[in-house]
């Protein structure tokens, strides 16, 4: 049967295609649970005449829906829905190791009927404006990490908030958004409480942030206050280019790719993790626990993040969670 509440709205001023209206129409219907398995949609006709539409037009949004596999057309007698298939857009930075625990873990725990389509913005504001802007009304919901970018914002309000889930950092948030959140700050600083026994093993404690990291410098300002209330040395480093490995030293970083280079190092001037140069790294990744008898971590759960962002997925409801940062030491420190 056709569903009385379900009615097509085209807004002939929009500048969205009138026929990607009538698609999105459909999709956020069976997203809402309007429109499910089975149900009959208006005809063709039918819609023409509501709306003052085309038939091409009409005809080449049922095309598009019949392609991806949402309803299906019955000779003489009309167009189903034929899946309840919810889309979901999953906007990452980038795709780094532990970015993928996230997904994975998303991926595990979503419900069946649910399609994600994973992009990238590479923290670049055109890429990330394209792709919110080119989703407007294709999408269930938008799990979305954002950036360090005045933009940001202007461009996330244009999502309806209630469909809205940002990730792992709270930079161009408000206070209404629906988020989980990793702390930089504070939890951070609880953590590294954790490693001062380690640390005193040291002379000096170094924090490799290279410039051409996106980590939040939050993280720089909590650094600074925990070695100066517990008395340890220590010197921030932005220029990978002149890292020089010392003895007697503990580094902090970012960046994995630093984490190459020091091991690198520790080879070409005989010098043993854990022993006489420590090393603490920055996210934990599936790998760091067998690398060099393994590297100790400073991380938030990963899997728990993605884990949650399903939760926001198959519910409806607020979202509004920390996921806690925890120390693992290893060998290296």
């Amino acid at each position: 049967m056709i569903k009385e509440l379900f009615t097509f709205t085209i807004n002939h001023n929009s500048d969205i295609p009138k026929y990607q209206q009538v698609v999105n129409a459909v999709n956020n219907a069976i997203s809402e649970n309007l429109l499910q398995k089975g149900d009959a949609l208006p005809s063709v006709n039918k819609i023409c005449s509501s709306t003052k539409l085309s038939r091409d037009t009409v005809f080449k949004a049922y095309t598009i829906l019949k392609d991806n596999g949402i309803i299906e057309s019955v000779p003489n007698k009309g167009y189903y829905i034929a899946n309840q298939t919810k889309k979901v857009l999953l906007l990452l930075d980038t795709f780094k190791a532990y970015k993928e625990v996230v997904y994975h873990s998303f991926i595990n725990n979503i419900s069946h009927n649910t399609i994600v389509d994973l992009q990238f913005h590479h923290y670049n504001i055109d890429n990330f404006k394209t792709i919110l802007n080119n989703s407007r009304g294709k999408y269930y919901k938008y799990i979305v990490m954002p950036f360090d970018n005045k933009e940001i914002a202007t461009t996330l309000s244009d999502i309806d908030n209630n469909k809205l889930l940002l990730i792992d950092w709270s930079v161009n948030s408000k206070n209404d958004n629906n988020y989980i959140f990793q702390d930089f700050g504070n939890a951070f600083y609880n953590a590294l409480k954790g490693a001062l026994d380690a640390f005193h093993k040291y002379e000096k404690l170094v924090f490799l942030y290279p410039t051409y990291t996106y980590h939040p410098k939050e993280t720089l300002t909590f650094f600074k206050k925990y070695c100066k209330e517990f008395n340890l040395e220590y010197k921030i480093e932005t220029n990978p280019s002149t890292f020089s490995l010392e003895k007697n030293v503990a580094y902090l970083s970012t960046s994995d790719r630093m984490l190459g280079v020091f091991l690198e190092q520790c080879r070409a001037k005989k010098l043993e993790p854990g022993v006489n140069v420590g090393f603490l790294s920055y996210n934990e990744t599936p790998m760091k626990k067998f690398i060099y008898k393994g590297i100790s971590v400073i991380s938030t759960d990963f899997a728990a993040l993605g884990a949650k962002a399903a939760e926001f997925v198959n519910q409806d409801g607020i979202m509004q969670h920390y996921v806690p940062t925890k120390l693992i030491l290893r060998e290296s420190l």
